[in-house]
């Protein structure tokens, strides 16, 4: 920041989040009471620059989570008004491994516990992709287990692994309108319905309705 300038790069770069709707979390939430020096909205703006706090421990984690999702909802607006089509839903988990004697509530295995982050990554184009959805669950929980979770926009194409796979829910889901795709489990059998035309000079191999069902 020089003479001629009055917001620093860091003052432009923290520009998108809705200080007062932050500040009003704070008051709701009581969290500046007895605060003589470092406030929330001081302490937000400590971590973003140099993640040095002693605060760290003091400020509830879904407040984080309420700033998270109010700065998704300003880049979910503004691709909705500039590139009004259907986004990619990524979802997709991974595991983090914890210490058993102090996560003894994150089931996982019998020498270590952990959990599971499960991610919704949105993809609106070549240029922009952005996370808008988490959720943890203790590692040894099934990831299909959070497809009713992550699945709630019937204007958008979601993509996952076989982890999540669940012909029950698949069958829902299709009710319901959700677009959605996923690789069969290798041990799939498969009953064709319907075929459809592929065209001309395309790489789709075929293109069919089908019935799946899983060998046990």
């Amino acid at each position: 920041m020089d003479k001629d300038t009055l917001i620093s790069s860091f003052g432009k770069w923290i520009s998108p989040i809705n200080f007062d709707f932050f500040d009003e979390q704070v008051i709701i939430r009581n969290l500046d009471y007895y605060t003589k020096k470092i406030t929330t909205e001081t302490y937000l703006k400590l971590m973003l620059l140099a993640q040095l706090s002693r605060r760290n421990r003091e400020i509830p984690s879904d407040v984080m989570t309420i700033i998270f999702f109010q700065l998704v909802s300003k880049i979910k607006a503004f691709h909705q008004k500039t590139q009004p089509s259907m986004p990619l839903n990524i979802i997709d988990s991974t595991t983090i491994p914890l210490n058993l004697g102090k996560y003894a509530w994150a089931d996982f295995r019998k020498t270590k516990a952990g959990i599971k982050v499960h991610l919704r990554l949105v993809m609106m184009d070549q240029h922009m992709t952005y996370p808008d959805q988490l959720t943890i669950t203790p590692a040894k929980e099934h990831d299909r287990g959070q497809l009713e979770v992550l699945i709630d926009d019937k204007n958008a194409t979601y993509v996952f692994d076989q982890g999540y796979i669940d012909y029950e829910r698949f069958d829902r889901m299709t009710d319901n309108c959700y677009f959605f795709v996923s690789r069969l489990k290798a041990n799939a059998i498969t009953h064709p319905i319907k075929s459809f035309d592929t065209g001309e000079n395309t790489k789709i191999l075929s293109d069919q309705l089908v019935e799946a069902v899983c060998e046990d």
